[in-house]
């Protein structure tokens, strides 16, 4: 009878939620939006969520239009110097939505905040019933999390002499560590007991589809940030005046002036990249770019200023995709969504890497020692 040890099992129970946490807050990072998981950190949305408060965060990718009385995640301009913003649309005008705090007597757009378009929009709240489902202590224990982990970064870069370990890749080789380490960990463990049958021994140890599965993440995740991190909008701000002038986008009403805008790869790899100007006053020629490793290609950006005086800001969105593909294939899974490249490339990359995995460490479980009681992997390690 084949025995499997609880212990063992509870084990990588936790080790899999700790790397499922640590995933969610690299990509949440990685991303510059919530991931799964969002929270508030002051009070200006009580009642609804009070400070440190998390709630279910869905991407503006997947979701239809925000309407008025949805809560939504921006990326603010001038609310406590700009980031991350959790308030309520209150309305909805041609410039962009004017948005709220629940607790706040005025709107943002009263305090100075241009009123907040679409692509500043990175999340919505999701709202079971009309109402915004809170989750006490996300905050706290993120916040910890970050803390925590900014900490360790510290002081391993500073012992080892290396900026490698700071920031959000940093982070990715962190939790690499903490693969090993817990691996090392249960080694250890199992080294001091006793193996009563060959089965025990056959079941005891790490599973290798584990292991295999959290350098897959890993991976995979690295490629998603290729992607993901230098893509998204940009913005670009003209002045609608009565006559044209030297200054920066300044340009007169009703007419339309021109400029290159350059698209970088710093990267080993080429991508496609594809420009959405998002708005009837913005176009940009060619939509689709091939951009070699490090290299740069120009598109030229053309924008109008309406016959209306004042201050006008417009985006154009970027879409970026490792060339893994033809690019004619990954033209037609952008047009299904801009997402959809994005998901069968990492596909592309996790699968067969997950598969070659184990195939070469088999699909039982890693053990610590050999069936002959030879030396534990911890002890050869040292």
């Amino acid at each position: 009878m084949l025995v499997v040890s609880f212990e063992s099992r509870l084990f990588e129970a936790t080790l899999f939620l700790i790397m499922v946490s640590g995933i969610i807050l690299v990509s949440g990072q990685l991303l510059g939006q919530p991931v799964l998981l969002g929270f508030v950190t002051s009070g200006s949305m009580e009642p609804t969520l009070d400070e440190g408060d998390g709630f279910v965060a869905i991407p503006t990718a997947i979701t239809d239009a925000p309407e008025t009385g949805d809560v939504i995640v921006f990326r603010a301009e001038e609310i406590q110097g700009g980031g991350l913003t959790t308030h309520r649309i209150v309305e909805e005008t041609d410039r962009g939505y004017i948005t709220k705090g629940d607790a706040n007597p005025f709107t943002d757009q009263d305090g100075g905040e241009p009123p907040v378009k679409d692509e500043q929009i990175v999340a919505v709240a999701w709202q079971p019933g009309g109402e915004v489902l809170a989750i006490p202590g996300v905050g706290a224990v993120v916040t910890g999390t970050q803390r925590v982990l900014r900490t360790v970064q510290g002081t391993l870069a500073s012992a080892l002499g290396t900026r490698s370990l700071l920031g959000v890749h940093g982070l990715g080789y962190l939790l690499f560590a903490l693969s090993v380490l817990f691996y090392a960990v249960d080694a250890w463990r199992d080294s001091g007991r006793e193996r009563t049958s060959r089965d025990y021994t056959r079941q005891s140890g790490t599973s290798a589809r584990l292991l295999v599965a959290a350098f897959t993440i890993i991976l995979v995740l690295g490629a998603t940030a290729a992607m993901v991190v230098p893509a998204g909008p940009t913005e670009f701000g003209i002045v609608s005046a009565e006559s044209d002038s030297p200054g920066q986008r300044v340009i007169e009403q009703g007419t339309t002036e021109s400029t290159t805008y350059p698209v970088g790869n710093g990267g080993l790899l080429p991508v496609v990249v594809f420009l959405d100007p998002g708005d009837e006053n913005v176009d940009v020629q060619p939509r689709e770019l091939r951009v070699g490793p490090r290299s740069v290609e120009n598109a030229t950006l053309a924008l109008s200023a309406p016959p209306e005086t004042g201050y006008y800001r417009y985006y154009v969105t970027q879409h970026r995709y490792l060339a893994l593909l033809p690019q004619e294939h990954i033209r037609g899974l952008y047009q299904l969504h801009p997402w959809a490249p994005i998901v069968v490339i990492d596909a592309m990359v996790g699968v067969p890497f997950y598969l070659v995995g184990v195939s070469l460490v088999g699909r039982g479980r890693v053990r610590d020692r050999s069936r002959n009681g030879g030396p534990s992997l911890l002890a050869r390690f040292r």
